[in-house]
């Protein structure tokens, strides 16, 4: 598959995030993109993952991207600003460039819920964000994805 695919992670909550790229990268190899045609961007946090997004999605080189992290709830609204606006800016830039972007991005309330979505599989998040992307490419060409 010709297909070239951005992944945006986060160096915040680098394990589980680490987990998220494999679990992405599984789903491109699954489908059969060559890992020549993916390329990985590291940023801060998931605050600035959005022009991360933005930025590739401009540059008009990748036919999507997956943006992956992990927000995990602390004792101040802090969580609430930072996922919200990562979804937000994410949204933004997937209907502003019509490129789809998987949002492999978790919010969750601990670290064992973060380690259960990052696990190993096709139930990690990083797999399901990859193949949603992937789904939405087949669908702008058009082709059956059932």
């Amino acid at each position: 598959m010709n297909t070239r695919i951005a992944i945006v992670a986060t160096r915040w909550n680098c394990e589980i995030v680490d987990a998220l790229i494999d679990g992405a990268r599984q789903a491109l190899s699954d489908w059969g993109v060559r890992g020549s045609n993916t390329r990985l961007y590291r940023v801060p946090g998931a605050f600035e993952v959005p022009l991360a997004c933005e930025r590739i999605a401009h540059g008009k080189h990748f036919d999507a991207v997956v943006a992956l992290g992990a927000v995990i709830r602390g004792e101040t609204p802090h969580f609430d600003f930072v996922a919200g606006e990562c979804a937000r800016g994410l949204q933004d830039v997937m209907l502003r460039y019509g490129i789809p972007l998987g949002f492999g991005v978790l919010t969750v309330d601990t670290v064992e819920q973060a380690t259960a979505r990052s696990g190993e599989g096709k139930d990690n998040k990083g797999y399901e964000s990859a193949q949603a992307v992937l789904e939405m490419i087949r669908f702008e060409w058009g082709l059956e994805t059932s």
